[in-house]
């Protein structure tokens, strides 16, 4: 009894599964033992994200303070109206990418029209989840496929670690796309034009975060860099050496609202584009964060409400003056490790951001640009997922290619144009899979297990029976391939069937084309005298075969439970043949 208490005492009771609540969901209930623990999260959390954040404000092209802002009202607003406890709420470098390469032309990078231009589209996007939310459309997060999200997020990955290369060498940097800008930086250090001082800064930035990374994930690398290179600056007087600084960055918490000229036809139209292509991103990358996270701690979300908070925590970066924010695979990762397991540590992050605000911009001036040149580039090296790529092209070579020319498109052509494709390959490789789904002859072993064989190897389950099993839901784009498979079947046959039974437990729609093939095989199969069967028809299934008049068609007593009570009335028809 004693040793099964000491167990219990060390091993944590496991989390039982909830319904989340419409608000704060994400919050309640607090465990209060675990508040210490949520609060060192939190910490931790900030000390990691607040120069992530920074960082990715040379990606969005907006005023550095705004990074810190992602970290204020979106954070908040989405524990209050969020439903997932672990996801973490900021800014996140694919929208960012996305934001800039949308408004890049529209404004002078970094000008108030500019963030002006950004607060729009972060409202914009809010208006786009709450439709989600309002058509309950938060199952489209499945179809942006898992292998052409990597190769997504891959190529800005490679976008955002290429664009920062001017940035570390203390070169001039170029116009045009993300290999113009390369090309342009690769010759300017060819030149010899590279600022030493500054290079040097940018090494030992990686060095120092990378170093303590492989130490310990919970280390504040960048945190540690960005201090230690805020002292050097103003010891080694950086500035006067050629390299460029931060300068003067605005202390205290942000304005609340919006221009009153902001909302204009002219502007949201010329927005509505890139607004889509974020929230897509904002869409399957929060959900796919918020669900993995779920699964490991057997909680439970709801992704219409992660919607709402979604929404209204991009309505906060709208009326806070700052840009999209996104759930954050790695921001949600950071508090995990830390021991956080719900809301309260982005909420003690945040509570952090606003004390950085009020008394720690002074010393920010002084910090080298290379310094977040080096952070984003490590940012962008990390979305680089070759450990899935390695994974997708070991078990299906075929999305590999799907992944690289997703990967090769965001880097050549654009991060908005990407993420369409990105959708469209997705719908193209589901297209392709249902249309070639893994058919199979069905056979009952010796002891009653059911075999599965190819479609090439059409073994008899009984003596004139045949049991093909469709591997997929029945619809106009594979009609024809179940026709030429099933017709293949029959007039192959060797000796001639007597049945030929279709297993339907793949099957969960068949739509009015799907019908018509079912009944145009029945007529095939009656003028060859052949019986057509069928089995394991789901409910639904069942009742659409009622509807369009092929259960009255086939026969209702030819619609059998399931392989072995056809196997079983077969056999017993063909004995009683021979006999």
């Amino acid at each position: 009894m004693g040793t099964t208490a000491a167990t219990n005492a060390r091993t944590p009771a496991r989390p039982t599964r909830r319904h989340p609540k419409p608000i704060l969901g994400g919050l309640l209930p607090i465990d209060r033992a675990l508040l210490p623990r949520e609060i060192a999260a939190g910490a931790t959390l900030a000390a990691l994200a607040i120069p992530e954040v920074m960082g990715y404000t040379k990606i969005s092209g907006t005023p550095v303070v705004t990074g810190l802002y992602t970290l204020l009202l979106p954070v908040l607003a989405f524990a209050i109206f969020g439903s997932s406890r672990h996801l973490v709420v900021g800014a996140d470098s694919a929208t960012a990418a996305i934001l800039a390469i949308g408004i890049g032309g529209m404004a002078a990078t970094g000008s108030t029209q500019y963030v002006e231009l950004a607060s729009l589209a972060a409202l914009m996007c809010a208006g786009l989840l709450l439709a989600a939310r309002v058509l309950r459309l938060g199952f489209i997060a499945n179809f942006l496929s898992r292998s052409v999200l990597v190769g997504f997020l891959t190529g800005v990955g490679v976008q955002v670690a290429m664009g920062e290369i001017a940035g570390m060498f203390g070169v001039a940097k170029g116009s045009g796309g993300t290999l113009d800008k390369l090309a342009h930086a690769l010759s300017e250090i060819a030149a010899g034009h590279t600022n030493v001082p500054t290079l040097a800064v940018a090494v030992a930035v990686l060095v120092v975060v990378v170093g303590l990374g492989r130490v310990s994930r919970r280390v504040p690398g960048a945190l540690i860099a960005v201090a230690g290179a805020i002292v050097a600056s103003a010891v080694l007087d950086l500035g006067s050496h050629g390299v460029a600084l931060l300068g003067p960055v605005p202390a205290g918490l942000p304005s609340i609202g919006l221009p009153a000229d902001v909302l204009t036809l002219g502007r949201v139209s010329a927005l509505l584009p890139t607004a889509i292509s974020m929230f897509a991103v904002i869409l399957a990358q929060s959900a796919a964060t918020s669900r993995a996270y779920a699964a490991r701690y057997d909680d439970s979300f709801d992704e219409n409400v992660d919607l709402v908070g979604l929404a209204v925590a991009n309505v906060g970066a709208a009326i806070s003056g700052t840009f999209v924010v996104n759930g954050s695979p790695t921001k949600t990762e950071m508090v995990d490790s830390a021991g956080g397991r719900s809301q309260v540590a982005q909420l003690t992050a945040g509570a952090i951001v606003v004390a950085v605000l009020l008394f720690l911009t002074g010393p920010l001036a002084s910090m080298p640009n290379a310094v977040l040149s080096a952070v984003v580039f490590l940012i962008g090296v990390r979305l680089i997922d070759y450990r899935h790529l390695a994974a997708i092209a070991r078990l299906r070579p075929g999305e590999l290619a799907v992944a690289l020319l997703t990967a090769l498109t965001v880097v050549v052509v654009g991060v908005e144009q990407g993420i369409f494709l990105a959708m469209g390959l997705s719908v193209v490789e589901h297209l392709y899979h249902s249309y070639r789904p893994y058919d199979a002859i069905l056979t009952l072993t010796p002891d009653g297990r059911v075999r599965y064989a190819p479609t090439s190897e059409p073994a008899e389950a009984a003596p004139g029976l045949v049991v093909y099993r469709f591997g997929a839901t029945l619809y106009y784009a594979n009609a024809s391939r179940f026709t030429e498979e099933t017709f293949d079947l029959f007039e192959n046959a060797d000796p001639p069937l007597r049945w030929l039974c279709l297993a339907a437990g793949a099957i969960f729609d068949v739509d009015y084309t799907g019908a018509d093939a079912v009944r145009e095989l029945h007529g095939e199969l009656a003028r060859a005298g052949v019986q057509l069967l069928a089995c394991d028809l789901s409910p639904s299934v069942r009742a659409q075969f009622n509807a369009y008049g092929l259960t009255a068609l086939i026969g209702p007593d030819n619609l059998l439970d399931d392989v072995h009570t056809v196997v079983a009335r077969c056999s017993a028809a063909a004995s009683a043949a021979t006999g």
